[in-house]
């Protein structure tokens, strides 16, 4: 890929997290998301052949912006299940109010808009990828509940972690980041690990 190309591309999906994250999320049409990068809309469509794609591309973008996988490193490396539960857990909840602004937008969307679903979608397939990979640590280890599958165990830490109830907690109910990362870790330490 030329230099231009990438230039154009990163203007792009920069352009569609800045429309998602502005007062009217409903502006991420591709034409007006073209109009933001300064590119015709056929010109966006040769970098992003579906509105999908490009709802897509430009999630995975922003993760990379905030390199989520180094705030990932601890959890891939701990030693214990517990400690990657813990650290998996940390980074999440650091990561959400990063997010939140695109995420916000992608959920409002997806009832009605196919590809925000899509979009949503898969990012959250990859929290919960995470979220597998802690329940399988603590599997390993014996630590995890005797009662739950690892599916299970999957989906209540994936249900925990859900960016809805850091809103909720968070937002609603006026919560600190700090008071909700230790009560959704108490949680899920409850929940999951064994007597």
């Amino acid at each position: 890929m030329s230099r231009k190309t990438e230039q154009t591309r990163a203007r792009i999906l920069q352009a569609t997290l800045d429309q998602l994250a502005s007062a009217s999320p409903e502006k991420t049409r591709v034409s007006d998301i073209a109009k933001a990068a300064g590119i015709s809309r056929q010109a966006l469509y040769l970098h992003f052949p579906t509105r999908a794609e490009l709802l897509i591309a430009a999630t995975k973008h922003l993760d990379a912006q905030v390199d989520i996988d180094a705030s990932l490193a601890e959890s891939r490396a701990a030693a214990t299940g517990e400690a990657r539960l813990s650290a998996f857990i940390r980074a999440w909840a650091a990561h959400i109010p990063v997010i939140y602004p695109v995420g916000r937008a992608l959920m409002a969307m997806q009832d009605t808009d196919p590809e925000a679903r899509a979009a949503w979608a898969d990012r959250m397939a990859a929290v919960r990828h995470g979220c597998a990979a802690a329940v399988a640590a603590l599997a390993r280890d014996g630590r995890l509940r005797d009662d739950l599958s690892e599916d299970r165990a999957t989906d209540l830490l994936w249900t925990l972690l859900s960016v809805r109830v850091w809103e909720q907690l968070t937002r609603d109910c006026g919560w600190s980041e700090a008071a909700y990362l230790a009560e959704i870790t108490r949680q899920a330490r409850a929940a999951l690990l064994s007597a």
